[in-house]
């Protein structure tokens, strides 16, 4: 019975080790989510992705021409391409490479003299059987479905697994592509719809091959396939550049339910474009494109699969009734042209740029069509889906992301900042900035933090190290030391934690400034104190 008990203690004890043991980064985490020697000394300058796609036997095949510019001489040269596909074949100015394997890591071995600002070019050959995407978008990979009529249905989701899941790539997002020429070749009685703008469609005797091309830098997550038995429609809207080509691509069994559904996309350009600036890619238009999932934010190409229906699959994620005025597909993705695909993280563990200003762009979108504080009451109710367990930056240098807050505290906690700079001409404008200063590139969180600190004339990093590096809400204490005399602090917070909150005692209303130290102020008639509902705190009263 003793030697049992303490068997069993002795696992008590080991499980916390095991389970810190399990999540330690692994070497095949550093290859991925770091800027690696073989990475660093080339910069991206021109893809051209040629692929054929065999439905029948879900396989695909294809080469990658790769332009880079040399930052500084070496000769070994990192490309990333995930099992079970496999690289067949490296060439430079037509000499074959050769190439070491290390996961989904390829060290091509090169021969030519790479000289500081010199231009070249490597075609990669690749072939296989991508990852199934067992529950895409979450879970990346391509999906195989067909549709009613029994026509093919594919597209891939890799925001999480990687770009190189399906083609190979210098996979880390600290490096865009500047252009890019997308070249699907499929079974002739479909429609592949890829980013950027059709250039040309080549007839084959029994496949198509369509030519797009991206004009713009692009993350390499946000380069798709979309292949199926479409129809289009589309429109033009007058916006902040001029004229926006704005297009849609569905099942044809789905055609008059996407026409009256997606005119939530023209709303949504209104508001966004109101909010956040200019649409950042009218060189290569606007897509919506129904696939075989949820769907997600692919730069100019962004997919839906949210069964024409409003909501979050016809759920409110708010619980106020305001979540099932708008499609939630449309608004949550389109909102990542901004934020995503105009301003892309550097580090996948500063992903709350792109997943906190959308899903703050929710709220925006209804202040902007029904009034401010239906913006604010559906801000608010996305709180009951908040964790507070663990931070919402992750870990830099291993491609590992920080908590799921990162989506409603996120959005809560962009909301709170609203509040506290008290103007909302003065808030758009850095939203709108904020697009403009980091417009096609790739940043840090601190980049973004020391954006808005500058724009506000107050050193934000306290407020931003709380809500992002920290997993517990601030929390406001206060007590009566007397009949007039108000107490009060912030607890369970960083160090140097200073931030205003608007607070409501009796019938008056105040701005109070606490400090980690107590404060004092006299107030005329005591009362218990109530915090303004749009600064997500936490509140206890003392005594």
């Amino acid at each position: 019975m003793h030697v049992l008990r303490n068997t069993l203690l002795f696992i008590l004890m080991l499980l916390p080790q095991v389970i810190f043991a399990q999540n330690l980064p692994t070497r095949a985490d550093t290859l991925r989510g770091s800027i690696t020697p073989e990475r660093a000394w080339w910069d991206l300058n021109y893809y051209h992705l040629s692929v054929e796609v065999f439905p029948e036997t879900q396989s695909i095949q294809g080469k990658n021409l790769v332009c880079y510019q040399v930052k500084e001489p070496a000769q070994t040269l990192q490309i990333d391409l995930q099992q079970p596909l496999n690289i067949t074949a490296v060439k430079q100015d037509g000499v074959e490479l050769s190439f070491k394997r290390e996961g989904a890591a390829h060290f091509i071995l090169l021969q030519k003299s790479q000289e500081k600002g010199a231009f070249n070019e490597l075609e990669i050959f690749y072939e296989g059987k991508p990852k199934v995407a067992v529950r895409p978008p979450w879970d990346g990979g391509i999906t195989w479905q067909k549709d009613s009529n029994g026509k093919h249905f594919i597209a891939n989701s890799n925001q999480g697994i990687g770009s190189s899941i399906w083609w190979p790539t210098k996979d880390h997002p600290a490096d865009e592509v500047d252009s890019m020429l997308i070249s699907v070749t499929i079974p002739k009685d479909l429609m592949d719809i890829s980013n950027g703008r059709l250039r040309k469609v080549d007839e084959n005797e029994t496949t198509k091959t369509f030519h797009w091309f991206v004009s713009n830098p692009i993350n390499d997550y946000g380069v798709n396939i979309s292949i199926g038995d479409y129809v289009h429609f589309g429109e033009e809207y007058e916006g902040e550049k001029g004229t926006l080509t704005m297009d849609y691509f569905v099942l044809r069994e789905n055609l008059k339910r996407a026409e009256k559904q997606f005119q939530d996309a023209r709303k949504m350009m209104e508001a966004f474009e109101h909010w956040f600036g200019p649409y950042p890619f009218y060189e290569d238009g606007f897509k919506l494109i129904e696939v075989p999932y949820l769907g997600m934010e692919h730069q100019s190409a962004v997919t839906y699969g949210n069964g024409y229906q409003n909501g979050y699959l016809g759920r409110d994620l708010s619980g106020t009734g305001w979540g099932l005025k708008f499609d939630f597909i449309i608004i949550h993705e389109a909102g990542h042209e901004w934020f995503a695909n105009n301003i892309t993280y550097r580090d996948v563990a500063d992903m709350w740029i792109h997943e906190s200003f959308t899903n703050y762009s929710e709220s925006l979108f209804l202040d902007y069509h029904f009034g401010k504080e239906a913006g604010q009451e559906y801000v608010r109710g996305t709180r009951m889906n908040i964790a507070n367990q663990s931070p919402i930056i992750g870990i830099y240098g291993v491609n590992r992301r920080g908590s799921g807050d990162m989506y409603y505290k996120g959005g809560n906690m962009l909301n709170t900042l609203r509040e506290i700079i008290g103007d909302d001409e003065k808030w758009r404008s850095i939203l709108r900035g904020l697009n403009e200063e980091f417009y096609h590139q790739t940043v840090s969180t601190r980049q973004v933090e020391n954006y808005i600190s500058q724009q506000v004339g107050v050193d934000l990093r306290p407020f931003f190290d709380q809500y992002l590096r920290e997993s517990n809400l601030p929390v406001l204490e206060y007590y009566y030391s007397d009949e007039r005399t108000l107490r009060y602090r912030w607890t369970s917070c960083v160090s140097g934690f200073d931030m205003p909150v608007d607070v409501k005692i009796g019938k008056e209303n105040i701005r109070l400034t606490p400090t980690t130290e107590w404060n004092e102020m006299q107030i005329a008639n005591p009362s218990d104190l109530e915090v303004d509902p749009d600064f997500y705190v936490s509140i206890i009263k003392m005594r």
